[in-house]
């Protein structure tokens, strides 16, 4: 499904933000991404959906190389991507089912079909009684909830995740965690980027560790 082949990204000499990654997850996988600060995980997650292009090597997404797919069409590759941000990117102006329905909106889904599957995606999330809330007036946890329900919308095939967990307590971190786990049961293929340890040490089937853009373990549970 995801296929990286000695992806170096150099944001300014002479150092590296990645160093000749290769790393293969499968469809319908669940994978952490784990490191410290600094070692290239958002960088990693940013040239999966081509926010960022790489220096040198190769990614391949459902058999198609993401470096060849012209501008105009690189809505395409997005559209099979639910993308959860570390600062989550909703829009403070518009409710929450505004911010839910965006990806629908913009792919031109007819209003009574956009609204059930906006509805479906807060109820997933436990968020449905908010619908008509602004994103100001809900809790940290909450609009995470709100991010995750507008990355799942339209059920795409992939989910990536960065950082979703990083100012939460535990207990709503493991809830949050659990809830990509129930995605990925659908048949997502998910990676999560985290630093929390315990994490990892619960929910991970396969964690890919990096240390200064170096990929230096994979580990299997």
């Amino acid at each position: 499904m995801i296929e990286l082949y000695h992806v170096w990204k150099q944001y300014q000499k002479p150092s590296w933000a990645l160093s000749d990654i290769t790393l293969q997850v499968k469809k319908a996988e669940f994978c952490f991404v784990t490191g410290p600060s600094g070692s290239g995980k958002t960088t990693l997650l940013k040239t999966l959906f081509r926010e960022l292009y790489p220096t040198h090597g190769q990614i391949i997404i459902a058999g198609k190389n993401i470096q060849r797919i012209p501008s105009s069409k690189i809505y395409e590759l997005r559209r099979q991507m639910g993308i959860v941000f570390q600062d989550f990117r909703l829009i403070f102006h518009k409710r929450v089912f505004e911010n839910v329905g965006l990806p629908l909106e913009v792919v031109g889904l007819p209003r009574k079909e956009l609204r059930r599957k906006v509805f479906n995606a807060l109820r997933m999330v436990n968020l449905h009684h908010k619908i008509w809330e602004f994103p100001s007036g809900l809790s940290y946890g909450e609009q995470q909830r709100v991010a995750i329900a507008r990355a799942v919308v339209n059920n795409p095939s992939i989910i990536l995740a960065d950082e979703p967990t990083g100012n939460l307590d535990t207990e709503l971190a493991f809830e949050i965690i659990a809830l990509f786990r129930e995605i990925n049961r659908q048949g997502a293929t998910v990676i999560i980027c985290t630093h929390d340890k315990e994490i990892i040490r619960r929910f991970a089937d396969r964690a890919v560790f990096l240390h200064s853009g170096k990929l230096i373990g994979k580990e299997t549970f």
